[in-house]
C-alpha cells in the first residue's frame, strides 16, 4: 500500500514540475517576442548615430563620424553621409535557442543582427555581426559582441540623432 502511496505522490510531483516549466517557458518566449518588437519599432522610429564602436579594445568611433543609420521596417538599413550611402540590412532575433559561442547567460538571448554587403577592408564591414542587445531605450542601443576565436569584446553603441 505504502509502494502504491508514493508512486502516485512521485507521478503528481512529476507532472506538477513538467507543466510548471512548460508554461515558464511559455512566458518567457513571450517576454523575448514583446522585447524584440519594442526594439525594432524604437530602431525604426528615427535616425541614429555611431557614439562608440570599441573593436577589441581600440576606439573606432571616429570611423562612422558624419553617417547618419536609418533602420526601415522592411530591413534595410541605411548609413549616409554628405558624400556616401552605404545600404545593408539589419533585424533583431530571439537567440535563446541558438548556438552561437557569444551566447553566455540569459541577458543576451536578443540579438540585433546588421549586415552590410561591402569589401572585407571597409570600415562597415566590422559591423556586420548578430549583436547581443545589452540595452535597448527610445534613445540609446547598445549592442556588444564577444569573438568565439579570443574572447575579444565589441561594443557598438548608437543614439537617436
Amino acid at each position: 500500500m505504502k509502494k502504491t502511496f508514493y508512486l502516485v505522490a512521485l507521478f503528481i510531483l512529476s507532472n506538477t514540475l513538467l507543466f510548471t516549466s512548460c508554461s515558464n517557458d511559455d512566458a518567457n518566449s513571450t517576454d523575448i517576442s514583446q522585447q524584440i518588437a519594442a526594439i525594432e519599432s524604437n530602431a525604426t522610429s528615427g535616425d541614429w548615430v555611431v557614439t562608440n564602436f570599441n573593436d577589441s579594445g581600440v576606439d573606432e568611433t571616429s570611423d562612422f563620424s558624419g553617417y547618419v543609420f536609418r533602420f526601415d521596417t522592411n530591413g534595410t538599413l541605411t548609413a549616409t553621409s554628405t558624400a556616401n550611402t552605404i545600404t545593408g540590412n539589419w533585424s533583431v532575433t530571439d537567440d535563446s535557442n541558438s548556438t552561437d559561442d557569444d551566447s553566455s547567460s540569459d541577458s543576451d538571448d536578443i540579438d540585433f543582427n546588421i549586415f552590410f554587403s561591402v569589401p572585407d577592408s571597409s570600415n562597415f564591414a566590422d559591423l556586420n555581426d548578430d549583436w547581443n542587445v545589452v540595452s535597448a531605450t527610445t534613445t540609446i542601443l547598445e549592442l556588444i559582441d564577444i569573438s568565439g576565436g579570443d574572447g575579444s569584446t565589441d561594443r557598438l553603441i548608437l543614439e537617436k540623432n
